[in-house]
């Protein structure tokens, strides 16, 4: 069953006012977070380890440039970046395939159909758990992947225990395409995560 124990309250926003004051420390600490929660994989493939706070920047961002400040507005927020939080039993996880150059960003897009369903954690001592990909809606064609996906990987009870009792997690991709992993993540990336799990 989902817990809701990391979803971002209404109460826990700040006005735009407040906002607006807080943001320049808020910001560092983002970019500090986002930096130790994100995997890189090869050359052109970024996985971002979403977390309540990287979300409560998104939707006070989204606040402070749309200028909203009726409730309805911000619920309508919360509802979208809510469920990109992780719930205790998961990883949620924005994915960027970024190439500077357009014309071999389309090519390599084209060769990536699928690959958004080939990424997968893999904690030691159990199975390979590979991601579920989009679900708020459908991001590639049968010609072409999207450049940013949306994923979550579910985790059982025995990787939580493992992971907690400092097992390593490998991080990667089998896409014949773009075969490329990370044995092992940095010990502040692993403690980051574990807070993801209750």
């Amino acid at each position: 069953m989902e817990t809701v124990v990391n979803k971002i309250k209404r109460e826990e926003l700040l006005t735009l006012e407040a906002y607006y004051k807080a943001r320049p420390e808020m910001r560092q600490r983002v970019i500090a977070e986002r930096k130790k929660r994100t995997v890189i994989l090869g050359e052109h493939l970024n996985l971002i380890f979403e977390n309540k706070l990287l979300m409560q920047y998104q939707i006070q961002e989204m606040l402070r440039v749309e200028k909203i400040f009726e409730d309805e507005g911000i619920q309508d927020e919360l509802d979208t970046y809510n469920p990109l939080t992780p719930d205790g039993s998961n990883f949620k996880v924005t994915m960027k395939l970024e190439y500077v150059n357009e014309a071999d960003r389309k090519i390599a897009l084209a060769k990536l159909v699928g690959v958004e369903h080939r990424i997968f954690v893999e904690v030691e001592g159990q199975p390979r758990v590979y991601a579920i990909a989009n679900e708020d809606l459908e991001r590639s064609t049968a010609d072409k992947t999207s450049s940013v996906h949306f994923l979550r990987f579910e985790l059982t009870e025995a990787m939580k225990k493992s992971l907690k009792a400092g097992a390593q997690m490998k991080v990667g991709c089998d896409h014949p395409e773009y075969p490329s992993h990370v044995e092992s993540l940095p010990a502040e990336t692993l403690a980051s995560f574990l807070e993801d799990l209750s």
